[in-house]
């Protein structure tokens, strides 16, 4: 059979080139003629000839871009959506075969899927880190949209800030707003405008379904009271807590890094009063993490109650400091005035003339009261107890308890890989660092690095049982991997869960045993492997490269045995 093969993708570099590569070696193995005609930004666009044309029986279309087909009219032709194309090129041709229909050319039949072309779409994507789930679930949707036709524009707010914010205009012209976030964000702008909410998760693994969802399920946003949550969406405690944990973690961040390189310098040379370590150390251990827990606290009530309930979290925070009721204590000060903050929004109503008084006077006065009195009188004591004890177990635990930890963290940090329960291990690392307990911190991190570098090592060690995009997936997610971003995993555990899951589990499990065994320590609580290079930012820094070393490779061993090769497809022949 003579076929001609359309590509393209929004970006016009890899994916149709690693398209018609898949569907022209199917092809060949069938005795096809397949002539390819690659939109690329890289390459001039190799046109076929009207003689070809007009000898093609069947023209196949795999395109996520907008192409021009007016040269195909008349012709018997196929659409089919990369992914498909990908995995399974022999289906995709056996599909195209036996599906194709003759094409009828429109002046606006330009993009995949004409029914939806008009539609237009502004999301928004954020997770508390701002790194992967952020940018992952962004891309996405940007492929999957342009895939069903529609419009698409997608702002970022990742760990450096908004990206491609949205403006006014487009907002206002939009059929739909589609947030896939973790954490709060402004919302005051889509007042009025149907809008679905999800987490970014579901929108990186469920795309389509959850784009078709969205144009189903949105309902009209109204904004009250300044709020930043939809009343609807009943935000829970949980989401609060990613939010004040996304605004604190760059304080601590820059803070483990300021005070790993004042270490350089001798681990007690910051006590000498006048040098440059101590200059170091006052910046990194006496400001940015003594503004740890008042910026969790402020942030968590931030969430719950918009602005209004900023200043009184950032106060009961520091009062939670100062008290040594540590990140527990934070984590409560957070909450207290975040919902004291929220009540008093909601319940009390002022004469028109003294309204504009209540969000900057009224509201946190009172909840500032509210909130410093309980922690001084109720909270704060219990709560600073509690973390002594902790503080004091984590210090003097013996090797099987310290073994025990390591497990627990390691297996959580690999279960899900950047969802809930990864964020919650992750959350309870970062905050010890403000109790000087920084082990758990060490194992969290070398366990997280451990299902994308195990995905990595995996396909090199079984690489005829992964097709070649999940070949290129491995690289490219190994080295994700060392840099601590273990979303670099998800595209092997979306697709095959069941094998995927288990094993990273088991490695991350070895990884936290062994740093907790080791006695590894980590003042800085990102970067992965490249935090490495700043002396005594870790200590053992050679057995915590043979825990993750020894993690990674029981992953990666574990899957490569584990995974099945996917039988080749039966190609019908012409």
């Amino acid at each position: 059979m003579k076929a001609i093969l359309v590509t393209a993708c929004p970006a016009g570099i890899a994916t149709s080139f690693l398209v018609a590569k898949r569907l022209t070696q199917q092809a060949e193995q069938a005795g096809w003629t397949l002539i390819g005609d690659i939109h690329s930004t890289i390459a001039a666009r190799t046109v076929p000839t009207a003689a070809q044309i007009a000898e093609a029986e069947l023209v196949i279309v795999v395109a996520s871009a907008p192409v021009d087909l007016a040269a195909y009219e008349g012709k018997r032709l196929y659409r089919a959506e990369m992914d498909a194309a990908l995995q399974d090129p022999a289906a995709v041709l056996n599909a195209a075969a036996a599906g194709a229909s003759p094409y009828r050319h429109e002046a606006s039949a330009q993009a995949p899927v004409t029914s939806g072309a008009r539609k237009r779409i502004v999301a928004v994507t954020a997770c508390p880190t701002g790194v992967a789930h952020t940018f992952m679930s962004a891309e996405a949707l940007e492929n999957t949209a342009r895939q069903l036709g529609y419009e698409i524009r997608v702002e970022t707010q990742g760990s450096v800030g908004a990206q491609n914010a949205l403006t006014a205009e487009e907002i206002a012209a939009a059929d739909l707003v589609f947030l896939a976030t973790d954490i709060e964000v402004d919302m005051a702008r889509f007042d009025g405008k149907p809008l679905y909410h999800t987490s970014t998760g579901a929108a990186l693994k469920k795309t389509k379904s959850e784009l078709d969802k969205a144009w189903q399920q949105a309902k009209p946003y109204r904004h009250s009271g300044g709020a930043t949550v939809k009343k609807e969406e009943k935000a829970g405690p949980y989401k609060h807590l990613l939010t004040g944990v996304s605004f604190m973690l760059p304080m601590v961040v820059a803070g483990g890094l300021i005070i790993a390189i004042s270490f350089i310098f001798g681990i007690e040379a910051f006590k000498e009063e006048g040098t440059l370590a101590a200059a170091l150390m006052k910046i990194g251990g006496a400001s940015a993490f003594a503004l740890m827990i008042p910026v969790l606290a402020g942030y968590i009530a931030y969430s719950i109650a918009d602005r209004p309930g900023l200043a009184p979290g950032m106060i009961g925070g520091m009062l939670a400091s100062s008290l040594g009721a540590g990140f527990l204590g934070g984590i409560v000060a957070g909450f207290l005035a975040g919902y004291s903050a929220k009540f008093l929004s909601d319940k009390v109503r002022l004469p028109v003339t003294l309204e504009a008084l209540k969000p900057i006077l009224i509201i946190p006065l009172v909840a500032s009261l509210f909130t410093g009195l309980v922690m001084i009188y109720v909270v704060g004591g219990p709560v600073a107890g509690i973390m002594n004890a902790m503080t004091e177990f984590l210090n003097n635990m013996g090797s099987a308890n310290a073994v025990l930890l390591g497990v627990i963290i390691g297996a959580m940090m690999c279960f899900d890989m950047g969802g809930p329960v990864n964020k919650a291990a992750y959350a309870f690392g970062v905050g010890l660092l403000a109790s000087k307990a920084y082990a758990p911190m060490a194992a969290v991190m070398a366990a997280g690095m451990v299902p994308a570098l195990g995905m990595g090592i995996a396909t090199f060690l079984a690489g005829k049982k992964f097709i070649k995009t999940e070949q290129e997936a491995g690289k490219a997610s190994f080295v994700l991997g060392l840099c601590f971003i273990s979303e670099g995993a998800i595209p092997f555990a979306a697709k095959d869960p069941v094998r995927v899951i288990p094993a990273c589990m088991v490695g991350g499990a070895l990884t936290g045993a062994l740093s907790m065994l080791f006695g590894c320590e980590l003042v800085a609580p990102h970067g992965g492997l490249f935090v490495l290079f700043i002396p005594n930012a870790i200590s053992h820094v050679w057995m915590y490269i043979v825990a993750i070393a020894a993690g990674s490779l029981l992953t990666g061993v574990s899957y490569a045995m584990l995974k099945r090769a996917e039988a080749p497809a039966k190609l019908a022949t012409a």
